[in-house]
């Protein structure tokens, strides 16, 4: 939903493919409303991101040095507009700079604040702690580590995929011996995470086949079995019609979290008989405009919903295009734009993992929605960064 230009407002010069240069005026920031409280037609996390300490080392193969204050500040922010924090999964960078020690700091530190602010939380539990893996028990008792320190926090638990399993695996038969093992001994309901290679390319042939349809046959038994604890489950294969398919065959009472990052709007309105609840890496960069929609959702107007949340899709769609792994480099962009940050650096130096004109485009659909909430600070931050990647005109 954009608006006018501002008059005489801020102007900048953005770099453009092919070596071209487009001067753009900024548009005045839109006044978002508030939404503290959760809504009551859909269940929303935001997936966050982590910001690193500008003075950390942050090299790849460093220690994770984290930025806490502003890492919690942020989350804080989301929370403000109805959103559950999605924690410690792969837009925090997990597998890419998010070591064990800082996950545990992660996970207990965002719980805390979430039982203050009285938000939703969700961590995600994996096996990535472990580099001594080598049999399907390893990986067992890896999930089973996790599982039980995020439960002692109090967040409810994602169990998210696993490099390890999906590398030592011969079948599915594999995969539901360790599923199996670890639904068996969970204390509450948790989301199941189906991560695709798109994110993340050792994940290949999850579930033991490279068979779409043969690994939704598996998942879906496992999902069936273990209903009992099983919240939800979060599916990230940029498939509208695979979701809206798997969503139709899940057992009542289990939920489908959307990560289709590209086709959300569509997902999250549903087709009057099935609809999709939302765990989204993009609700990071987009709180305000997705809260505008999904209020409008609660009120049943949906050709309010459908002109919010379509107007954002752009935005998203660029922050994960190929290669889609890249896409936490966009969302830590723009906190650091917005003024949520105090430097655009990353863990494991993930901040040069996107080119001078994708992130200048990044800022100007940013821009066009009006989600910079201080113009002439976004436009100031834009030019140094120019300048420093040597693209100042």
């Amino acid at each position: 939903m954009s608006s006018p230009e501002r008059s005489g407002g801020t102007r900048i010069d953005l770099p453009t493919s092919g070596g071209g240069w487009r001067r753009i005026a900024l548009r005045e920031p839109r006044a978002w409303k508030p939404h503290p409280q959760p809504y009551t037609s859909r269940v929303v996390f935001a997936a966050a991101h982590v910001v690193a300490d500008p003075l950390g080392d942050n090299t790849p193969g460093a220690p994770a040095a984290v930025d806490w204050e502003s890492t919690l500040a942020f989350r804080r922010s989301l929370f403000g507009y109805g959103m559950g924090v999605a924690e410690a999964m792969d837009t925090a960078q997990r597998n890419m700079g998010l070591d064990w020690p800082a996950v545990q700091q992660l996970v207990r530190r965002s719980a805390e604040q979430a039982r203050a602010c009285g938000a939703r939380i969700a961590s995600g539990a994996g096996t990535d702690h472990r580099t001594d893996v080598s049999t399907l028990d390893d990986v067992i008792a890896a999930y089973e580590q996790q599982v039980a320190f995020v439960e002692s926090t109090g967040s409810q638990v994602v169990v998210m995929a696993s490099r390890q399993l999906a590398a030592l695996a011969r079948g599915p038969e594999d995969y539901r011996r360790v599923y199996d093992a670890v639904l068996r001994q969970v204390a509450e309901p948790v989301v199941l995470h189906w991560l695709g290679e798109v994110f993340d390319p050792h994940l290949a042939g999850y579930w033991g086949s490279a068979d779409l349809d043969a690994a939704t046959a598996v998942f879906l038994e496992l999902v069936r079995e273990h209903a009992r604890v099983v919240d939800g489950v979060k599916v990230s294969l940029l498939s509208a019609e695979h979701e809206r398919h798997l969503r139709a065959e899940l057992p009542a009472g289990v939920r489908l979290y959307t990560g289709d990052d590209f086709h959300y709007p569509q997902l999250i309105r549903g087709d009057g008989t099935h609809h999709s609840d939302a765990l989204l890496g993009a609700f990071a960069a987009i709180a305000p405009a997705a809260s505008a929609a999904l209020s409008a959702l609660d009120d049943g107007d949906l050709a309010t919903y459908d002109a919010e949340m379509e107007a954002t899709a752009a935005l998203s769609r660029h922050i994960f295009s190929t290669p889609t792994a890249h896409y936490k480099t966009g969302i830590a962009f723009l906190s650091w734009l917005s003024g949520h940050q105090p430097g655009f650096t990353m863990l494991h130096g993930m901040q040069s993992a996107r080119g001078v004109v994708h992130l200048a485009r990044t800022f100007e659909l940013a821009d066009q929605l009006r989600l910079l909430p201080d113009p002439e600070l976004a436009a100031h931050r834009m030019r140094l960064w120019l300048q420093a990647a040597g693209a100042s005109r």
